[in-house]
């Protein structure tokens, strides 16, 4: 068997396709998500803690501040200054608690539908029916 045919015949296995698959429909699902932190989320959240928070720019500066450089996240990062950014660690953390209680949502009425698709299991036969009223019968 040649190489070729190996790697062929493992790309397109199912469960090769039905992960990327997965793959690309989870990182579209994880920009859904980032919005939903990012612009629905956090606004509500940093209004909840008393006016317009911007958890981005939650952080501690760790090192010097180049004259002329903003004390903003974006401009500390890039004129290469060390930033303690708890703020960034939060947004993302709740992104994540998120995106992990929606999939988990997904995983449960997957399985459901799937066991209403499932066809019912068969009748026990009546010899195992009798089994299971002996030993029933013998444990009292």
């Amino acid at each position: 068997m040649t190489v070729l045919k190996e790697f062929r015949d493992f790309a397109v296995k199912g469960n090769v396709i039905d992960l990327a698959v997965g793959v690309i429909i989870g990182g579209a699902f994880g920009k859904i998500v980032d919005s939903l932190v990012n612009d629905i989320v956090m606004p509500v959240i940093s209004t909840l803690l008393g006016g317009h928070i911007d958890f981005t720019n939650l952080f501690i500066v760790l090192g010097k501040i180049p004259e002329g450089v903003p004390r903003t996240f974006d401009a500390l990062k890039k004129a290469g200054v060390p930033i303690f950014a708890y703020g960034n660690f939060i947004t993302i953390s709740i992104n994540f608690i998120l995106l992990a209680f929606v999939i988990f949502q997904m995983v449960k009425i997957v399985n459901k539908v799937r066991l209403m698709d499932a066809p019912p299991a068969p009748p026990t036969p009546e010899d195992i029916m009798l089994l299971r009223e002996i030993r029933d019968n013998l444990k009292k």
